[in-house]
């Protein structure tokens, strides 16, 4: 018999797989969510292997659908980017209760969730905290070096230091771990006065 979260999982999965967009990962080609959607539940599982269900289900629809929402509807500006951010986890969050109802969980574990992927009460709640990390430490891995390649150095060293400040303890000491190139080692290290 299939469970809810198999239901939730299968169901996110084919979501994301609608995005038009691609990503290469290892000389294949990938629908750009649906690979944000596996990289964030990999990472969750490998930094926390005894991660609450709906923290799995919250790390899986963390993007869910993201491109349906786009940047250019709003301004161009700072203000335009954190209406947008804000827009982004509700829509998220919204997309994914309908799902975990379908799926047939209860009230409580979808309000759990919806929180979650709203990222509230982050430094206060064990679980945002926990999934904010995730979402850090796959954007170090992952999704750094292209933004390397866009921005000068000071955007960078504010980027980093932005991220890092959002991490835990625990987060930092994995984010650590992770196997840059020499270039984005020194550029973190630089920007964290390491």
């Amino acid at each position: 018999m299939t469970t809810p979260f198999q239901k939730a999982s299968e169901w996110i999965d084919a979501e994301n797989a609608q995005d038009p967009n691609i990503e290469i990962d290892q000389n294949n080609e990938f629908p750009k969510e649906l690979l944000y959607s596996n990289r964030m539940y990999e990472r969750l599982m490998q930094f926390d292997p005894e991660a609450s269900e709906e923290i799995q289900i919250a790390s899986k629809a963390q993007h869910i659908c993201r491109w349906k929402v786009a940047r250019e509807s709003y301004p161009m500006d700072r203000v335009g980017y954190l209406r947008w951010r804000e827009e982004l986890k509700k829509f998220h969050a919204k997309t994914t209760a309908e799902i975990l109802e379908k799926a047939g969980y209860d009230q409580t574990f979808i309000d759990r969730v919806s929180f979650l992927i709203e990222k509230k009460l982050l430094k206060k709640d064990h679980e945002t905290q926990l999934l904010e990390d995730v979402i850090c430490l796959v954007f170090l891995e992952y999704y750094l070096d292209p933004f390397v390649h866009k921005h000068d150095e000071e955007k960078l060293k504010n980027i980093i230091k932005k991220t890092w400040d959002k991490m835990s303890e625990k987060g930092h000491q994995e984010a650590l771990k992770i196997n840059y190139s020499a270039e984005n080692l020194s550029l973190i290290k630089a920007s964290l006065g390491l």
